[in-house]
């Protein structure tokens, strides 16, 4: 996986809809799963959350903590 997509989801943030803001890698499985089912959206961002939605539903989401806390850093 690419390191570089991961440093992504952990600082993106939800541009539009019920959790705009938020950072992609925090948003709610269920969002995701919606997602999933009715169809991700279009490029880097389908991408993304593509990407958050496999790393929670396979259990992953501990392979973020090392990159949250050097992106809190500011590496």
């Amino acid at each position: 996986m690419n390191s570089e997509i991961l440093r992504e989801i952990c600082v993106a943030k939800m541009p539009f809809g019920k959790y705009e803001g938020m950072i992609l890698a925090d948003l709610p499985i269920s969002y995701l799963e919606w997602f999933n089912r009715t169809g991700m959206p279009k490029g880097k961002l389908g991408m993304q959350l593509s990407t958050v939605y496999e790393i929670k539903l396979n259990g992953l989401t501990e392979l973020l903590i090392p990159i949250r806390a050097s992106v809190k850093n500011g590496k």
